[in-house]
């Protein structure tokens, strides 16, 4: 399973449109739930939401497919 990020799905680094491709889901859902996900869980999950994001934005390679 090799995840990359999105050429032309992509809202700022393309992670979440390279792991909606991946798994075949809709990125605007994954999108989504990153949000919710870093928002409900208490303590500091947005900033370590933030961080992952920036980190795998810059670790996963980008596509040339999509």
């Amino acid at each position: 399973m090799n995840i990359e990020r999105a050429k032309n799905d992509r809202w700022i680094r393309g992670v979440c449109g390279g792991v909606a491709n991946t798994y075949g889901w809709n990125s605007n859902i994954v999108r989504l739930a990153t949000v919710v996900i870093a928002i409900i869980i208490p303590g500091p999950s947005t900033l370590l939401a933030f961080v992952v994001y920036l980190v795998l934005g810059f670790v996963l390679p980008e596509s040339e497919e999509f």
